[in-house]
């Protein structure tokens, strides 16, 4: 049991292993925000006293309790036009025009497991795992109803967040703005860390104090974005990996998002998490309701490690499904850096025949391989094989890549329309464009509109028949521009501010069907490498491609920021060729691939063109990787430096039952004259004695914690790293 309520008081509790979320409707009906933070067992309503603070304008029912405002209490789901002037969590027109929403308390419920969203991706967990909480208010002057829900994932120490809002009344209402969390904090001096960066640098984290007035991490580019993500950590000033409080929030949405923090004129803090605004607006007939997407939050007492640790279970085992959410990935090999647009069949079937003699899984055959597409300017939306390239068509590729002993992979880029294309040539209003407007392009390429279920079916059907027509076991599903241009020709006037979401609606959709229609397919997100690198995108693909830069000094500042919120099972991370495409940096093949091994494991260059020595080192690699997949997935992630800061970047995976510890990373720079470095371990068993494999050296796993590991000297830039240890039975 997670949810506790006393009636008498009003008050919801929810505990979790380690945490407890407090609510309490007050005398006047509003849903007061308590407490989230350790147990305390203890109404923490004895916290909030106020005074009367000037300019916080008093509720009519307070009569004349000028101490009673709802701009300084804090509430469990904010609205606007009713003298709270800090941010709203939901905001309504009405049919008269009018903005104001006042919502109190009208009833709850308890059901046991989790609450599913209709259409949308989230959290899922059966009876035995979950409690769903949903407390119903209404507004005191429409027939307006919002109801809070809240899954109680109990010993995963996660809560999850979704609202519904209810038009109950005859007339039209359209919402504006519709959050999933909002979170009143009323106590504590907080930091936050969000996750920002750009193409071919995502996710860095960025750590900074909370300053007076609204700090904010959002998209409008129609995805989650390589800019920002959507995620966010708040967190005491002396929080590291291992101490100190924070709170984790991620969304469950590959969107335009906004998460917004406001630190108000009490030193109290508030965050709402959800749609961006700018993008949205929904109207609400008469009897319909509006599902916002799911925020899912964990609270650490112990530090940054913990958290990712409650978000990286969850994750993989509560919102990844079917067959390879938990089973370790094939090694795979991708044409694309070896080629481009460049090949045929000859030339990918000799990438394939060098890849199998080195132990490779899979061949992943990339962007090229259908309509008029020898360049980044046509074809896009012709889902057909361009048999000029592939002579014989796809069925004998695939068959001859099967022959060697490894399977085949396919890439496609479902939501982009070419205008050099057939299909927008027959269907030139499926596009995404607004008329008598230029449209912008991205990549040379438009969108195509999601919310048509025209272009759902057209997109289903050649999909299917793509994989009928051979045995393809992978397809990395790629989108390669922002969005822009909102317009539907399926839309009316009234409801063109519905499309952003309705996108949304039609993507998941069509994701849907098809992993549902082929379960043993590995399906892979990606956008540009990591913009859409989001929980959303996880329910339906497993893992995404992390970057598109796939330099090996980079990637560990990229894969570092990303395991804050994502486990490494959902990274993908090949060995790339050097000079880097994107950088031209030089880094040794050895440390390229433990900078890739901290995923889903593979390559992306011409096997060929390496030496004898190098195909040597690729073959062990792929043998290391296989040894230590099911740990490096499976086990607890440790971050044990920060490369951002440090010369170095260090990492460990740790068994649950801390038997086993991989240590790896990538010492960047060799200063001379300089004694050797070390690095802490942590989540060993202090009282055990662990064995390093390659030295045979034994040390306590106090001496490990405590005082370090000595690190190889490094001979030149980038010396990779790689421990393992076992504890010994005695």
């Amino acid at each position: 049991m997670s949810v506790y309520i006393d009636e008498k008081k009003c008050m919801f509790c929810l505990k979790t292993k380690n945490t407890e979320y407090q609510m309490k409707a007050d005398e006047y009906g509003v849903l007061k925000h308590l407490w989230y933070g350790k147990i305390v067992n203890t109404d923490m309503s004895y916290l909030l006293e106020y005074p009367d603070v000037g300019f916080s304008g008093n509720p009519y029912c307070a009569g004349n309790d000028r101490t009673y405002s709802l701009n300084t209490l804090p509430v469990e789901y904010s609205c606007e036009g009713t003298g709270d002037y800090r941010i709203s969590a939901v905001s309504v027109i009405h049919s008269n025009g009018s903005n104001a929403l006042d919502l109190r308390y009208k009833g709850y419920s308890i059901k046991k497991g989790k609450y599913s969203i209709k259409g949308l991706p989230s959290v899922y967990a059966n009876e035995t795992e979950a409690e769903t909480l949903e407390i119903i208010l209404e507004d005191t002057a429409s027939d307006i109803e919002v109801v809070l829900r809240y899954g109680v994932l109990e010993k995963l120490d996660i809560i999850t967040r979704s609202a519904v809002i209810r038009n109950r009344g005859t007339s039209t209402v359209t919402l504006n703005k519709a959050a999933s969390l909002c979170l009143d904090i009323p106590y504590g001096e907080w930091e936050w860390i969000n996750f920002h960066g750009r193409h071919t640098m995502e996710r860095i984290p960025e750590r900074k104090p909370l300053f007076h007035g609204i700090q904010e991490s959002s998209s409008t580019r129609g995805t989650s974005s390589h800019h920002q993500n959507p995620s966010v950590v708040l967190c005491s000033s002396d929080c590291t990996e291992q101490y100190g409080e924070c709170i984790g929030i991620f969304f469950v949405y590959s969107g335009s998002f906004q998460t917004q923090i406001e630190y108000d004129q009490l030193r109290q803090t508030r965050l709402t998490m959800g749609i961006h605004p700018d993008l949205f607006t929904w109207r609400l007939l008469s009897g319909e309701e509006f599902e916002t997407p799911e925020a899912v939050m964990t609270y650490s007492v112990s530090g940054f490690s913990q958290m990712s640790h409650n978000f990286h279970k969850v994750i993989r085992e509560n919102i990844c499904r079917g067959k390879y959410k938990l089973i370790e990935r094939p090694v795979l090999i991708n044409n694309w850096e070896a080629t481009y647009f460049d090949f045929d069949a000859e030339k990918i079937l000799n990438i394939a025949k060098e890849a199998s003699k080195l132990g490779v899984d899979m061949l992943v055959l990339d962007d090229g391989w259908f309509g008029k597409r020898n360049g980044d300017c046509s074809g896009l939306g012709d889902w057909f094989v361009n048999e000029n390239k592939i002579q014989g068509g796809l069925g004998k590729l695939v068959q001859n890549v099967k022959s060697l002993g490894m399977r085949f992979g396919i890439w496609f880029e479902p939501e982009m329309i070419s205008e050099d294309s057939d299909l927008y040539r027959s269907h030139p209003d499926w596009a995404i464009k607004i008329p008598g407007r230029q449209p912008v392009r991205g990549r040379y390429q438009l969108l195509l509109d999601m919310s048509r279920q025209d272009v759902q079916d057209y997109l289903y059907n050649v999909i299917c028949n793509i994989l009928k027509s051979a045995d393809i076991s992978y397809i990395k599903w790629d989108m390669n521009r922002s969005i822009s241009d909102w317009y539907s020709a399926n839309l009316s006037s009234e409801r063109q501010g519905e499309l952003p979401h309705r996108y949304m609606l039609g993507l998941y959709a069509l994701l849907e069907r098809l992993t549902s229609e082929f379960p043993d397919v590995l399906f892979e997100g990606c956008s540009g490498g990591g913009g859409r690198f989001d929980a959303g995108m996880l329910y339906y693909c497993p893992q995404i491609w992390c970057s598109d830069d796939t330099d090996a000094f980079e990637r560990t500042m990229i894969q570092y920021g990303t395991s804050f919120i994502y486990p490494i099972s959902t990274v993908g991370s090949h060995v790339s060729t050097v000079p880097n495409h994107q950088t031209g940096r030089i880094t040794p093949i050895e440390t390229r691939a433990v900078t890739a091994m901290a995923g889903s494991f593979g390559y992306e260059l011409d096997l060929g063109t390496l030496s004898e020595k190098e195909k040597a080192d690729v073959a062990l690699q792929i043998k290391k990787f296989k040894k230590f997949g099911s740990l490096i997935h499976g086990g607890k992630y440790y971050r044990l430096s920060n490369p951002l800061k440090d010369n170095n970047a260090l990492w460990s995976y740790v068994s649950d039952d801390k038997k086993e510890v991989l240590v790896h990373g990538v010492i960047f720079r060799t200063e001379p004259n300089m004694k050797r470095m070390t690095v802490k371990l942590c989540g060993l068993e202090p009282d055990g004695y662990y064995q390093i494999e390659d030295t045979l050296e034994v040390y306590t796993g106090s001496a490990l914690m405590k005082g370090g590991m000595l690190l190889p000297a490094p001979w030149g830039d980038y010396t990779p790293v790689e421990f393992y240890l076992k504890r010994l039975e005695k």
